[in-house]
Order: structure tokens, then sequence, then C-alpha cells
């Protein structure tokens, strides 16, 4: 039998949507923020939706995206909002992050891709980067028993090298745990940058070609996506970035081709199983065509 997403483990359900308004917090490219006219469109847009899967319908397990991917942005912005250090918005993002694990996990997500650190982000302050390397440690000291019991896979893409010490070494040992774990992976992008994972890939191309493994004219993207760090598994089918920037910020540049792009509002450590599932809503009124006809 298909389960729906109101099952065991479900929290804070959202509740099904009316087809005249647009999901709190949420945007659409070409929808202005408030007011008469943007309710027109609104009000256009899910009439044109009316026969599809929409935000009336209960989401069952087969509609859930295999593959998700997430840019976790605005814990600086919740903090200052409060009155509080960014440090406290960074503790509060993730536990935010926590409680979304455990959603995909509960309505079966395949692989979840969790942009932690960009390569960009070493100029933030000095204080801020040494606070966000405690935060990795205290996460996977914390949570990598439930993770295991789970059957989560942990997985790490970016140049771990550059890590702290201990840091690399309590990923290490949480990626050693999880390796032979068969449900959700949860990828964790750190000190990442997809121009750069571009570059490594095409440089271990070449190197065959140069070896005389692989001839130039057999180069195809398949065998661009195999260098990737992230070979073996599925392009993303839902991108989610909240805070309300509509920017890629250089993340999964190659896998994003053909992904659904969800903006919401919510800073980070706002973001519930509520957005989550609004997000998931929302991807699935898109038609995606890879380019062809339906």
């Amino acid at each position: 039998m298909t389960e729906s997403l109101e099952g065991p483990g479900k929290q804070d359900s959202a509740e099904f949507l009316p087809l005249h308004k647009p999901p709190i917090g949420m945007k659409v490219w070409g929808v202005c923020d408030g007011g008469e006219a943007s309710m027109g469109v609104w009000t256009t847009l899910f009439r044109k939706l009316r026969g599809k899967r929409s935000y009336d319908q209960p989401l069952l397990a087969e509609h859930i995206p295999a593959h998700i991917a997430i840019i976790m942005d605005g814990n600086g912005r919740w903090a200052r909002r409060r009155g509080l250090p960014r440090s406290a918005g960074h503790h509060a993002g993730m536990l935010a992050m926590r409680e979304v694990i455990r959603a995909a996990d509960d309505w079966g997500v395949k692989v979840l891709t969790l942009y932690s650190f960009s390569t960009e982000n070493w100029i933030r302050p000095r204080q801020e980067i040494d606070y966000l390397w405690h935060l990795v440690d205290e996460f996977f000291q914390l949570d990598i028993e439930e993770l295991a019991e789970r059957n989560v896979h942990i997985k790490i893409i970016g140049d771990a090298g550059k890590l702290p010490a201990a840091t690399r070494a309590t990923i290490e040992k949480a990626r050693i745990r999880t390796m032979d774990n068969t449900g959700l992976v949860v990828q964790f992008a750190l000190n990442y940058g997809s121009r750069s994972e571009i570059v490594k890939a095409v440089q271990t191309v070449a190197g065959e070609v140069e070896k005389h493994e692989l001839r130039a004219c057999d180069i195809t993207e398949d065998a661009i996506a195999a260098a990737l760090e992230t070979a073996g598994l599925p392009d993303p089918d839902l991108l989610i970035r909240t805070a309300g920037d509509q920017r890629i910020s250089n993340f999964l540049l190659w896998q994003i081709a053909y992904t659904e792009f969800v903006f919401v509002d919510e800073t980070w450590p706002n973001f519930s199983r509520t957005h989550f599932e609004e997000s998931i809503r929302m991807y699935l009124t898109r038609e995606r065509r890879f380019g062809g006809l339906k």
C-alpha cells in the first residue's frame, strides 16, 4: 500500500494549501511580491494547474523527489533580527538541519545534499569559521547514533583536506560508521565549490587521455559526470534555497541542469518540516519535460 506523508514520524504536518493562494514565504519566477496584481497571477497560475497534482492532493511516497539539494542560507540574518551573535544563528541552523534530515528520511527521500560550507566562506571572520567547525564536530558526535539507526549513509563532497584535523577525524569516523548503510544518503558539501569540482573532473579525464586510456573523441557527458564527486548518485530533482536570495552560489552547477528550483523567504533556522513539505508540493506542480514535450 502506498503511504502518504501523514504517516508515522511525521510532525507539524502542513495543511493542504488552497488553489487560490501561494504557500507562505514561497516565490515563483515572474510573480511579484504581494498586492492584488500578484494574487491575480497566482489565481491564473493555479487555474492552469487544475487537474494536475497540486497542493490540495495528498503527498504520496511515490511523489517524493529522489534527490533534494538545499542551500541553507540566512543563519546570520536570523540572529541579527533577534539581536543575537551570528554563532547563535549557526547553532539554530544546525537544529533545523537535524529536523530536515529526519523529515527526508521519514518521507523516503533517497539523497539529501546540504550546502554546508563553500570554498568562498573562508573569507568570513576566523572566529566564525572556527565555530562552524565546532558545530560540525558537535553534530556528528551527538547525532551519529541516530543517523546510524536510521540507516543513513553519510557522504562528504568538497576538499576536506583543508578542514581542521579534528573535524576531519570526526567526519571520517562518521563516514566509516555509516559506509555500509543502505538508506538515505546525506551528502554534506564542505569546503565545496562546483567550479573547482568541474575543473578537477576535467583534469581527471584529461589525464586519462594523456595516458592513452581514453580518446579525446570519446569524452562524453557521462565521462565527465563519472569524474565528479557525486558520481553514482542521481542528479537533484529539487533544489531549495532559503532566506529569499535567488542564486546558485557555485553549487552543483553540472548536476542541476534540469533541477527544479524553489526559493523560500524563511531563513534556514526557521525552515521546518512544514516548509519542507510546501517546497515538495511546489515541485509537484512543475512539468518536467527535460527539453521534450508533454
